[in-house]
């Protein structure tokens, strides 16, 4: 079972992944002008205080925050050699899903979501925009598409093209809409 956090502060502090979608739909239940939403989102997760709850939220914004900026070495230490590592866990269990690709329609809506809601607001981008993935697959895919806009030409043509090579300035018009 993964487990999301390392606090050991409360007993009821380690959070599931089940948790953690129900810390999600109770966010999405109770919006930030809720009058006692903190409390209201902790009464959806059971064995989980209030202090718990905004302790897991903040962590989760910090890293929701690190991976906008494209600062996610804090996360892996550069002293892991991961090559190899649960080869032989993965042999015995079945092989990991990878995710599905972006298409370019897929894309083509995520960058006008980030035209009209910016950098950071994946939740709006996804439920208006690209309602195929969810706020978590926006994050990843706008954090690879930043870090493919930071290349050089001569980077980019080393490299084999991507759908991140398609930028807000290949947009047809402002008002270009796929529906």
């Amino acid at each position: 079972m993964s487990q999301s956090t390392d606090h050991q502060a409360h007993p009821g502090c380690i959070w599931t992944h089940s948790e953690d979608i129900l810390l999600e739909r109770a966010i999405l239940m109770f919006p930030e002008e809720t009058p006692d939403r903190w409390h209201k989102i902790t009464t959806q997760i059971p064995r989980k205080s209030i202090i718990d709850v905004l302790e897991h939220y903040i962590k989760l914004m910090q890293d929701t925050n690190a991976i906008d900026l494209g600062d996610m070495d804090q996360y892996i230490p550069s002293i892991w050699d991961l090559e190899g590592v649960g080869e032989e866990e993965e042999s015995d269990s079945k092989e990991r899903k990878r995710g599905t690709p972006w298409t370019e329609e897929e894309h083509l809506l995520f960058l006008q979501g980030l035209l009209k809601y910016g950098k950071g607001d994946w939740k709006n981008i996804c439920q208006h925009y690209v309602t195929t993935r969810t706020p978590t697959q926006v994050a990843s895919h706008a954090q690879k598409y930043f870090q493919r806009q930071k290349l050089d030409n001569k980077e980019k043509k080393r490299k084999r093209t991507s759908i991140h090579d398609i930028t807000i300035k290949d947009i047809p018009s402002p008002h270009f809409h796929i529906l």
